[in-house]
């Protein structure tokens, strides 16, 4: 009786219901998984980037977009052929194989500053697609009252693994190189897929009324045309709205971008240290995250709605830059940056990824890989050529308080589709009543 009551005091305090332990634990090992493998790189591209110039980190920005405008018919053609459950496996198995490529280029000319740049455009690509990918799975898998108790339980995996990532690739670059991480990299991703596969099955063994067709429907290609992201986007004035909050979500962080990177230049020219301070920042980051994810972000969903999710960052992020424009140092930016990140996992993606599920399969797949890919990445070059451009006209000051202008139009986008997405939620329990 003991173990029970003490079962139901965890539960009550996770917002776990019976049966939903394998669930979580199975979306845990998909983020985790992902994420130790992305964040093993991440300081790597980091140091690229700053290799190549900060001056030149516009250029890096609009062939990352370009990148992505490219991939983007190929994924559309892959959501329309493969049924929805194989979707993610498919398109993880190829990056897998783009991952080797790399490896090998790497251990054959590993100062090719081309290959590098290379790789600094694909990995800013790869990641929001199978970031993307990962959440559209649980989008599917999971009902609106499901996603708002464990979507942010979920995304500690994203920060658990965003903690264990750079740890390994700081032990493991010496002795297996950069092309082994990225090898390694591979590995981690070919089991999330995994994983990703197990939490349909589980579905199929748990299915709930208004969503008893899932285990059908999933086996079944979502047809239509590759470019059909786009098009349901335009269609909706929800999507839309939606897309609204991610340029200027990509804005937010591109301005913070160049601001880490000039400073850190500025700062630690050496590209070692430089290295060592972006993996710091990631593991303050992702140990913040997993704190707010488990305890507190799945509360204020159910209780105060995902409104809230969306524009609690926002507002503080507005303040941060008005600091940053009084006193525009490194230790003041490391702040911001940490609490801009840290929120955006811990509060911001999980309510952004909530939005989806009063939304149908194709826009789940389609539209929502368009704007978290297309348009993100389109908001991250036009941004950072804004940013350039107002760095070389004038004093970062403004720039800064420019910033502080876009956060809180950031934040009140997130208000007016918070709003939205409550409407459709009530519409959708009214129609299942």
């Amino acid at each position: 009786m003991a173990d029970s009551a003490a079962g139901r005091r965890i539960g009550r305090l996770l917002n776990l219901e019976p049966g939903e332990i394998p669930a979580v634990a199975g979306g845990l090992a998909m983020f985790f998984l992902l994420f130790t493998g992305y964040f093993m790189l991440r300081p790597v591209r980091e140091t690229m980037g700053i290799a190549g110039g900060v001056e030149n980190l516009q250029w890096l920005f609009t062939g990352t977009f370009i990148a992505t405008l490219a991939a983007m018919p190929l994924f559309g053609w892959l959501a329309s052929i493969a049924s929805r459950r194989r979707i993610l496996p498919w398109a993880y198995g190829f990056f897998v194989l783009n991952l080797f490529g790399f490896a090998a280029a790497l251990a054959i000319r590993p100062d090719d500053i081309w290959t590098a740049r290379a790789f600094y455009i694909w990995l800013s690509v790869f990641n929001l697609i199978a970031i993307s990918l990962a959440w559209s799975v649980l989008a599917d898998i999971f009902v609106t009252a499901e996603a708002k108790r464990l979507f942010a339980m979920i995304a500690g995996g994203a920060s658990l693994g965003g903690l264990t990532g750079p740890i390994l690739g700081t032990l493991l670059v010496v002795p297996i190189g950069h092309s082994g991480l990225l090898a390694l990299s591979a590995v981690f991703l070919t089991a999330s897929a995994v994983a990703a596969m197990l939490l349909y099955r589980w579905r199929d063994r748990h299915p709930v009324d208004d969503d008893a067709a899932l285990a059908d429907d999933s086996r079944k290609p979502l047809g239509g045309n590759p470019f059909a992201g786009a098009t349901e986007v335009f269609k909706s004035g929800y999507l839309a709205g939606i897309a609204v909050f991610v340029v200027l979500l990509s804005s937010v962080s591109t301005f913070l971008y160049f601001e880490q990177a000039r400073l850190v230049a500025e700062n630690f020219p050496d590209p070692t240290r430089q290295t060592q301070i972006f993996g710091l920042i990631d593991t303050i980051v992702q140990s913040l995250s997993i704190v707010t994810q488990l305890f507190l972000t799945g509360h204020i969903a159910r209780r105060l709605g995902i409104g809230v999710l969306l524009v609690a960052v926002p507002v503080v992020i507005a303040g941060g830059f008005l600091w940053l424009a009084l006193s525009p140092v490194f230790a003041v930016l490391a702040v911001v940056m940490i609490a801009r990140r840290a929120g955006e996992y811990a509060l911001v993606r999980p309510g952004r990824e909530m939005l989806y599920t009063t939304v149908g399969p194709e826009e789940k797949y389609k539209a929502k890989n368009f704007i978290d890919t297309v348009v993100y990445r389109g908001g991250d070059a036009v941004s950072g050529w804004v940013k350039r451009g107002l760095d070389i006209v004038g004093d970062p000051t403004f720039a800064m308080v420019v910033g502080a202008g876009v956060a809180l139009v950031w934040a009140g986008t997130g208000f007016a589709i918070g709003r939205a997405e409550k409407r459709r939620e009530r519409a959708v329990q009214t129609r299942a009543a």
